[in-house]
């Protein structure tokens, strides 16, 4: 089949899917995005989180047919042109890539939180990240970097 979607505010459409396979699948090895991490297939660990019509949600589960119309934004939109998002600044400067496996998903699913909420809470930011697994950084300087973002989105409004 043909899936016909917008990817990163882009009008795509990619040939030969087969609608069983995930959308994560069809991002990496088709549309040429790598940024979601193919890692458990299984839900669990959330490398692979990407929005799907404004929403967060963990491509290996999501058939590729299902994103026929939909709008889809991986870790590579969250920026504009050759910039970064700050959060994506934040991650750096605060050190909180690591091995970078887990980097995108867990962008995703912080900025979907920053999105909602002015000025999380440490409780809010790790409920919001639960659902994401990291085994190199401990997590402190995950959560240095998104209240960083946030101190950083707030002064700016």
């Amino acid at each position: 089949m043909r899936l016909n979607f917008t990817v990163n505010g882009r009008a795509t459409a990619v040939d030969d899917v087969w609608e069983g396979e995930s959308l994560l699948y069809v991002l990496r090895e088709r549309a040429g995005l790598p940024g979601a991490k193919n890692a458990c297939e299984q839900g669990e660990c959330g490398s692979c989180t990407v929005y799907l019509d404004g929403s967060p949600v963990c491509a290996c589960l999501v058939a590729a047919g299902q994103a026929e119309g939909r709008e889809v934004r991986t870790v590579e939109g969250l920026g504009g042109p050759g910039r970064l998002d700050p959060l994506q600044e934040a991650f750096v400067e605060c050190g909180a890539v690591q091995c970078g496996f887990c980097t995108p998903g867990l962008l995703v699913q912080a900025h979907d939180l920053l999105e909602r909420v002015t000025h999380p809470s440490d409780a809010e930011i790790r409920e919001a990240l639960a659902g994401n697994l990291c085994r190199c950084t401990g997590y402190e300087k995950i959560l240095d970097a998104v209240r960083l973002a946030a101190e950083r989105k707030a002064a700016a409004r």
